[in-house]
């Protein structure tokens, strides 16, 4: 059975709730709690805010003797916990209870509207005992405001030879964040703390890094592969650590970089892809709460097949699981696509995938909603939108790459996919189209892109696919349109691979909050992009595309600006891409050796454009042997 506890909303956004009572220094605190109220003896129950529940997914109370259950919301009467009918708070004075728990933070000021009503001389306890220290909150008013819970999880390991980093900036400044801290905690892959820290972060746009070849030294330890909890205490304007995450190695074939891991869990994830007969998948489980994973909770299934095979382990709190899912599916290979039952227990996985030529790289999965039906509107809406969604991404030279798109259904409510793939040459003009028709939910329908392209010449020898909705082959669509891209490197053998879902792109007008806007309201209709730029002697690569659903300015008028690891700019360049095209792009060929070198050892690029939203991927280069590639954020 999934975690019955809300994590996300695409309304209200992040549950605060559900982050502070899976905080890793909530834990203990709360296990105590539970130990105490189990001795207290009958225990009444005040839940003021409906969070008993989600409380209990963690920390059981079965042990608790409860004397009653108690609200405030008058809807809320009648509801069942235990056995137990919730009565009206009003009832209270007549509860033969010892103990009373206030089901909720900052209870001080909700105990005062009640006291007159607790059995006289009764302690009380409240979930204030969770609390984490003082000096971590940034809104001291509100213990359950989404800034005091700006956190992520990342994928980390520097274990036989493999190594992560994780980069972002210190963009919360830039919102007027103020003194802002970055708060550690790693798990090894049984989920025990290994090394804690707190370390200030630097000025407003500058580099944040943590490297674990430098953890591992810094505190003198063993191997690991396990889990990063990151806390950004002072944070401002955004309650999400962004990230990229780069997996390199002690050798050049293994390099890959991968995002931010959403913040939240979901019940379902997909676009894991199966392996290819000369690969290993492996799917890291990451258990993302203070309590343990059950055997048989986590489960795979082929897409579009309802048979689930159940991993019969558990997993441990904060802990790691390496499954090969050729244990679960054996018979799954490429271009299948798997999905992924979670019920809940960890944030967006990672992906790792052995090639038999030694190559090695990291992806992920993505959500996949179960609170969508199709939109009978957006038929109707191509005169006003155009091509409405748009699923853009690269089309690398074809005389080096080969370029692949499976698109992954992302939603339960998808049976079909009735969709079509334009190819652009880099100035925008459009070289071919397949329809693939309206695809079932179990399709294995990869495309080959230098196949349907065959011989016709690319201008400019890259430029970019897009896939949309074909309302000439269906129309049942919700939005949420989603592909997996895989690039070949035909002269190293070396993979990458990159998942994204479709957007409305450079139109005024608005459909349910697209085009989307990094911050504000929709529409969004400008660019900034963070480009992390890998140390020497790995290379930097971005491709820009520039998607309109529709014809929206001839040229984008971008900035890139190369910047220092302390935030300051040290060189500019602007460049044009056609509108419906792209540009392919490396660092070290767009500045300078000179200007590089006065950027430092750490360093990024900001892409930014007021004119028009473009859309990006980057990667590393590692000379010939290794490239990896995943689509950027932007804040």
């Amino acid at each position: 059975m999934p975690l019955h506890i809300p994590t996300f909303s695409n309304q209200s956004g992040g549950n605060a709730f559900y982050k502070a009572v899976t905080h890793p220094l909530a834990a203990d605190k709360a296990r105590h709690l539970v130990v105490h109220l189990q001795k207290a003896g009958p225990v009444a129950i005040y839940d003021p805010s409906n969070q008993l529940g989600g409380f209990a997914e963690f920390f059981p109370l079965s042990e608790i003797e409860i004397a009653g259950l108690f609200v405030q919301d008058v809807d809320q009467i009648g509801r069942v916990f235990r056995k137990h009918n919730a009565q009206p708070v009003t009832e209270l004075k007549n509860c033969a209870c010892k103990a009373i728990l206030v089901a909720a933070f900052d209870a001080e000021k909700l105990v005062a509207h009640v006291r007159h009503l607790m059995p006289a001389n009764t302690p009380w306890f409240s979930f204030d005992a969770l609390r984490v220290p003082d000096d971590m909150i940034t809104d001291k008013r509100n213990y359950l405001a989404t800034i005091n819970f700006a956190t992520n999880f990342a994928f980390f390991r520097d274990a036989k030879g493999h190594h992560t980093r994780v980069v972002t900036a210190n963009y919360w400044s830039t919102y007027g964040g103020k003194n802002p801290q970055l708060w550690c905690y790693l798990v090894d892959e049984h989920g025990k703390k290994i090394a804690e820290w707190k370390d200030p972060l630097p000025a407003a746009n500058a580099v944040v890094m943590v490297d674990s070849a430098e953890v591992r030294a810094r505190f003198k330890l063993p191997e690991f592969t396990g889990q990063l909890f990151m806390h950004v205490i002072g944070a401002a304007g955004h309650d999400v650590v962004k990230y990229a995450l780069d997996t390199y190695g002690d050798d050049e074939k293994t390099l890959s970089c991968t995002h931010d891991a959403n913040a939240w869990p979901s019940d379902l994830y997909a676009g894991l892809p199966a392996p290819t007969e000369n690969e290993e998948v492996v799917l890291w489980i990451q258990n993302s709460h203070p309590s343990e994973v059950p055997a048989g909770e986590f489960g795979l299934n082929l897409m579009g097949d309802d048979k689930i095979t159940h991993l019969k382990k558990a997993v441990p709190p904060f802990g790691s699981y390496r499954l090969n899912v050729a244990e679960l599916l054996p018979k799954a290979r490429w271009p299948q696509q798997i999905e992924i039952q979670a019920g809940k227990y960890f944030v967006r996985p990672r992906y790792e995938i052995f090639q038999k030529n030694g190559h090695s790289r990291i992806s992920h999965p993505n959500v996949e909603r179960s609170d969508l039906k199709p939109d009978k509107r957006l038929g109707d809406l191509g005169e006003l939108l155009g091509k409405l969604h748009i699923l853009p991404a690269p089309v690398l030279p074809l005389d080096r790459f080969v370029n692949w798109a499976l698109p992954t259904p992302m939603s339960t409510a998808q049976t079909h996919l009735p969709i079509k793939a334009l190819v652009y040459d880099a100035r925008g003009k459009q070289v071919t189209e397949h329809k693939f028709g309206n695809l079932k939910r179990n399709h294995a329908s990869a495309i080959n892109v230098n196949e349907l392209l065959g011989k016709t010449k690319l201008e400019g020898g890259f430029g970019h696919i897009e896939i949309i909705y074909d309302f000439t082959a269906g129309h049942e669509v919700d939005g949420w349109l989603h592909s997996l891209f895989r690039y070949e490197d035909r002269q190293s053998g070396h993979v990458a691979e990159t998942s994204f879902g479709a957007h409305i792109f450079n139109t005024v007008l608005t459909y349910k909050n697209e085009p989307q806007s990094y911050a504000g309201k929709a529409p969004g209709l400008s660019t900034r992009l963070f480009l992390r730029c890998g140390p020497a002697p790995l290379d930097t690569m971005c491709h820009l595309i520039y998607p309109a659903s529709l014809p929206w300015h001839a040229t984008s008028d971008t900035a890139l600006v190369l910047t220092s690891g302390t935030g300051e700019e040290i060189a500019r360049r602007n460049v044009r891409i056609p509108c419906s095209g792209s540009l392919l792009w490396r660092v070290s060929e767009m500045f300078t050796d000179d200007e590089i070198k006065a950027a430092g050892k750490h360093f990024y690029v900001l892409i930014r454009d007021t004119t028009c939203r473009l859309f990006g991927y980057h990667g590393l280069i590692s000379g010939e042997a290794a490239f990896s590639l995943d689509h950027m954020f932007g804040f």
